[in-house]
């Protein structure tokens, strides 16, 4: 009986140590997801958040960049633009947060690839957004490349990713037949 209740506790021990591992050093993987769902948390923005909060989440949100960013958004109908630089994408969300009543910014299906150097990754998922009243959601498909520096897994580019729509195909046109 002492034996059985011995491998219990090792058990419960290991079990606990396992846990204790995995919550002190997590995977790069999960790391790279908690840093996008606060990327989406610090891009949106409730109508009622006051101004020295959206200030403040605007700066929260470039700490999430390299330095260096590069984004280039192209969303069919509603947007194309460049951000170059931590400082243009302060300006950019503190500009968005004063001229849209609020923002939900939701990351969908992340799917997060490590670099075989395990201080790179690259992240494909759905940007699903919904601007203001607006009942529309905005759908888009993004791509981040992250890098680890100084400690910090930061957003190096993000691009849109092209999906494919009945526009992007020609349609097959019927053969000639002609009679004599």
């Amino acid at each position: 009986m002492k034996i059985v209740l011995r491998v219990v506790w090792l058990a419960a021990l290991v079990a606990a140590g396992v846990w204790l591992w995995t919550v002190l050093f997590p995977s790069p993987e999960k790391v790279v997801r908690q840093r996008l769902a606060s990327v989406a948390q610090r891009a949106s923005f409730a109508a009622d958040e006051g101004a020295l909060a959206r200030l403040a989440d605007a700066e929260s949100l470039a700490g999430y960049f390299s330095p260096n960013v590069e984004i280039n958004l192209d969303v069919p109908g509603r947007i194309q633009h460049t951000i170059l630089g931590r400082d243009e994408i302060t300006q950019t969300a503190v500009a968005a947060r004063s001229t849209t009543s609020s923002l939900s910014v939701k990351f969908l299906d992340v799917d997060v690839t490590i670099g075989p150097d395990k201080r790179s990754a690259v992240a494909d998922f759905t940007v699903e957004a919904r601007v203001g009243d607006d009942q529309d959601l905005i759908v888009q498909e993004m791509k981040f490349t992250l890098q680890k520096i100084s400690g910090q897994w930061l957003i190096t580019r993000v691009e849109t990713i092209r999906t494919l729509s009945i526009l992007d195909f020609e349609l097959p046109r019927a053969p000639s037949i002609v009679l004599a």
